[in-house]
């Protein structure tokens, strides 16, 4: 919805246009008399405050994405031109809503300067024809709405892999209906049509589009369906396969995930989501060599801290299986020095300090992990390294506290008891 506000403004401004006729009043309805006409500076500094909160939300958006390493730097000339053809296949898919997925991957260097020369000639003639009929207000705001709430996801600031996404055009769309339905009423009382034609066809319509959307709605049953059908309307979209992976993943499926990680990779080396889930997969077997092998390359190519402190951790428990502590402990105090939040890069940089006998620095990870997040089990472990560092009250203190947060203690007892022999 942020993007949406961001438009706000200009929207209010469309609306003193048309319907409220604020705007060059007198020229569109002389005998009026519920809204006096005022000049475009005067209703554009009434809405000064609404631009400064849009100003605000678009920065405060920017960074955030920025800071989460969702923002994707392709060059200027790449996203204007992403930007140009996907209005016109939006456009397209208004008229004719078909082979419609959730995001449809960016073409990157691969989009054709044809398509795009194309396309601008496209959106031009028809802002020319809109102006050239401007007695019709309405085609003025319709079109101007369709194209001013697009821009924001229009990609000209890229954020995400995707070049274009349906979800991004259902309020942009209400422009392109006003377009149509005002229009259409003109032209009906120009040709005499009868309402009883008009509401025919408008049952006629919205049956045709409740089918369309009955079969729409059957591919969102769940994520593999949704995900595989988004590969069978979509080209190269690694993003998918990725998702489809993490579909079946959720289901336990590992088999079945795996093709698809592997073809998300290929599809985009540097993806760091599909690297780190192969490595999971290799290391699930018993593979860590290899799964260590991911998940340094994985660390290279995440953007987003949360990612590579999670890339971290993994290659640590992959280093814990070879046997090599020290490594482990390594990648797991970078985990945690980029995600200082990160519970469970706490807990585990507590065991293998613990294992590796280092007990001073054990209970300083576990009880920093239990400042963010108390656990019965986190307790207990914490208990346990202060007894064998000859802490004898504190770890009884511990353990109290283990009593009081955890839900079954003796549960608990058992999971610490497991982490600590692995």
């Amino acid at each position: 919805m942020q993007a949406e506000v961001i438009t706000l403004p200009c929207v209010l401004l469309l609306w003193d246009y048309w319907p409220l006729g604020r705007m060059f009043a007198a020229e569109y309805r002389p005998d009026a008399t519920f809204f006096s006409s005022k000049s475009f500076s005067d209703l554009a500094w009434e809405k000064a405050p609404l631009f400064v909160l849009a100003a605000l939300s678009a920065g405060i958006t920017i960074k955030a994405q920025s800071s989460g390493g969702a923002t994707s730097w392709y060059p200027l000339r790449i996203r204007l031109g992403n930007a140009i053809v996907s209005y016109v296949v939006y456009l397209e898919k208004a008229v004719w809503p078909a082979r419609l997925a959730p995001m449809y991957p960016h073409p990157g260097y691969s989009l054709n300067p044809w398509h795009v020369a194309i396309s601008l000639l496209v959106l031009l003639a028809i802002t020319a024809l809109v102006i050239a009929g401007r007695r019709h207000r309405y085609l003025l705001v319709g079109w101007f709405w369709f194209l001013g709430t697009l821009v924001p996801m229009s990609g000209l600031k890229q954020v995400g892999a995707q070049g274009m996404a349906d979800r991004y055009a259902y309020l942009p769309f209400i422009g392109l209906f006003i377009m149509v339905c005002w229009g259409v009423s003109d032209w009906a009382k120009r040709r005499r049509i009868s309402t009883s034609w008009l509401a025919a066809s408008g049952v006629a319509a919205v049956l045709a589009l409740m089918a369309v959307s009955h079969r729409q709605i059957s591919f969102w049953s769940d994520h593999v369906t949704l995900w595989t059908h988004t590969l069978q309307v979509t080209r190269g979209n690694w993003q998918a396969e990725n998702n489809l992976g993490m579909a079946f993943l959720r289901r336990g499926q590992m088999e079945d995930a795996i093709p698809h990680f592997r073809a998300a990779a290929e599809i985009n080396p540097s993806d760091p989501v599909s690297n780190m889930n192969i490595g999971i997969y290799e290391q699930s077997r018993g593979n860590a060599p290899l799964a260590i092998e991911q998940y340094k390359k994985t660390i290279k190519l995440a953007r987003n801290p949360k990612l590579k402190a999670e890339a971290y951790n993994n290659l640590a428990y992959g280093y814990k299986d070879i046997g090599d502590l020290a490594d482990a402990q390594q990648s797991l105090q970078m985990a945690v020095k980029i995600n200082p939040e990160f519970v469970g890069a706490w807990i585990s940089l507590g065991l293998v300090a613990q294992k590796s006998g280092n007990l001073g620095l054990a209970i300083t990870a576990y009880s920093r992990a239990m400042q963010i997040e108390p656990s019965g089990v986190g307790y207990l472990l914490l208990a346990r390294a202060l007894e064998l560092s000859g802490r004898t009250a504190e770890a009884h203190a511990a353990t109290q506290q283990a009593r009081i947060v955890a839900e079954d203690f003796a549960e608990a007892q058992r999971d610490a008891n497991r982490l600590l022999a692995k």
